[in-house]
């Protein structure tokens, strides 16, 4: 089965900022390096969405790490995954029930 993906507003857009900072600060061969990362453990998720640990920290979800800098933070129903968060792991642990709330 493959299911449908779909971001959160909140999702998208730390994501677009993500890949602004990683040109600008990096290269533009990191960021495609990262894309590439990204859309393979989407890949992964869409697949096999049960692959990937149950969060500890927001019951509900699951976590896929892309970088040891980036973790998604997901659900799924019968049709779609919703990517609720797209974390970088250097924030404040707190910050990431803000980042997940609707």
């Amino acid at each position: 089965m493959n299911w449908e993906i779909k971001l959160s507003g909140r999702a998208m857009k730390k994501l677009d900022n993500l890949l602004v900072f990683l040109e600008k600060e990096w290269s533009t061969k990191v960021k495609n390096d990262f894309i590439l990362k990204l859309n393979k453990s989407l890949k992964q998720i869409q697949k096999l969405p049960d692959s990937f640990p149950e969060s500890e920290k927001i019951r509900g979800l699951r976590k896929c790490v892309v970088t040891k800098q980036t973790t998604i933070f997901y659900k799924y129903s019968d049709k779609t995954i919703d990517i609720v968060a797209i974390f970088d792991n250097r924030q404040d642990p707190k910050s990431l029930i803000q980042e997940t709330k609707a």
